[in-house]
This record gives structure tokens, C-alpha cells and sequence, in this order.
């Protein structure tokens, strides 16, 4: 009898904890836009790199190159469209120039 309310306790005690780490509890805020911007920057400047270096065989650059365009799709599938928080499209902000 002991034994089974031990058991019976411990499922309690299982299924309170259960909603807080379907709810997300303990996870990290989202990550920084402009860090995984600048991420895909690099990894964009990186691929450029390896594929204008003639001295590198292809063999080498080649894993490289596939590694770093799929962490560029990765990375922007994270980071989804632009939210802009402004009224206007920034391009269209400032006055037009006209010229004589």
C-alpha cells in the first residue's frame, strides 16, 4: 500500500510539471534580428571568399561552400520578413531631390 502511494504521488507531482514545459517555460527569448542578419552577412562574405580563391581545390572549398548555404537558408528561415514599425517604407521617407 505504501509503495502504491508513492507511485500515485510521484504521477501527481509528473503531471503538475507537465504544463509548464509544454507551455515553453524555460526557453530562451527570440534571437536578435540584426545578429542573424549579420550572420547571414558573413556567411554570404565566406562563400564568396572560397569561390574566388583559385589556389583552393575544389574538393576542400566545395563541403564548405554547401555547409555555409545551408546555414544562409537556416538562418533566413529564422529570421522571416523585415517588420518595419513605421508609418512609411524607409525609401520613400525623405523628400524627392529635383535637379535643374
Amino acid at each position: 500500500m505504501w509503495r502504491f502511494f508513492l507511485l500515485c504521488t510521484g504521477f501527481v507531482f509528473c503531471g503538475i510539471a507537465a504544463p509548464a514545459v509544454a507551455g515553453d517555460f524555460w526557453q530562451a527569448e527570440t534571437p536578435c534580428y540584426w545578429c542573424l542578419r549579420d550572420a547571414v552577412y558573413d556567411d554570404l562574405a565566406l562563400i564568396a571568399r572560397l569561390e574566388a580563391n583559385p589556389d583552393l581545390d575544389e574538393g576542400f572549398k566545395g563541403p564548405q561552400i554547401t555547409a555555409a548555404r545551408a546555414a544562409v537558408h537556416r538562418l533566413r528561415a529564422t529570421l522571416g520578413p523585415l517588420q518595419q514599425t513605421d508609418t512609411e517604407p524607409c525609401c520613400y521617407s525623405r523628400r524627392p531631390l529635383y535637379i535643374r
